[in-house]
């Protein structure tokens, strides 16, 4: 008897039946799946945030510390947050642009949070203090548009955090937040 017809004898066509053979594969494929999962997983965890940072990551802000034309910066998740008390001008100046030629359109009142009565106060701009482009922080009441100018490659954003001329992409980031009470906001 040649090899070929050995195994015809033991196997007849009729692999359906379980083996021991598959039996072994299939618990050493799974004890193998199970030892790099507990292999994997310390080391997963440890990039997770800590416990400080994640505590960190919401501040309350009282609006009442900042003025009529001041600005306050306060550092959240390892960024500046800018609050800006604007002015009636600096308002106006922001309402009376064309949206349409805005480089990322965004209407002014779009960038603000109702308070608790369900009011904007356009008077308090809360934004990510970060430019746009690589990561710079812009100077206040600076640039072509008396908002913000990024020294570091020439943004120029308007008093409502709009770009308006430079590299940068997209308007300055309004970050999450919510009113606790009329002078207190809690970002993030």
């Amino acid at each position: 008897m040649s090899d070929t017809d050995k195994f015809d004898e033991h196997h007849n066509g009729e692999g359906d039946e379980p083996t021991r053979r598959d039996f072994i594969y299939i618990a050493t494929a799974a004890a193998a799946a199970v030892g790099g999962g507990a292999f994997a997983w310390p080391l997963v965890s440890q990039m997770s945030a800590a416990g400080d940072t994640r505590a960190a990551g919401s501040i309350e802000i009282d609006l009442s510390k900042v003025s009529e034309g001041q600005q306050l910066k306060v550092l959240w998740r390892g960024k500046p947050v800018f609050v800006r008390y604007r002015t009636q001008k600096e308002i106006d100046e922001a309402d009376a642009v064309d949206i349409e030629t805005l480089r990322d359109p965004e209407t002014d009142d779009a960038r603000f949070v109702a308070n608790p009565e369900g009011k904007i106060n356009k008077h308090l701009l809360v934004m990510v203090g970060v430019c746009t482009h690589f990561g710079c922080i812009p100077v206040g009441e600076a640039g072509d548009f008396d908002g913000w100018y990024c020294p570091c490659h020439g943004s120029h954003y308007d008093t409502s955090g709009r770009i308006r001329k430079g590299p940068a992409p997209t308007n300055m980031v309004i970050p999450k937040y919510a009113y606790i009470s009329d002078t207190v906001i809690k970002v993030g």
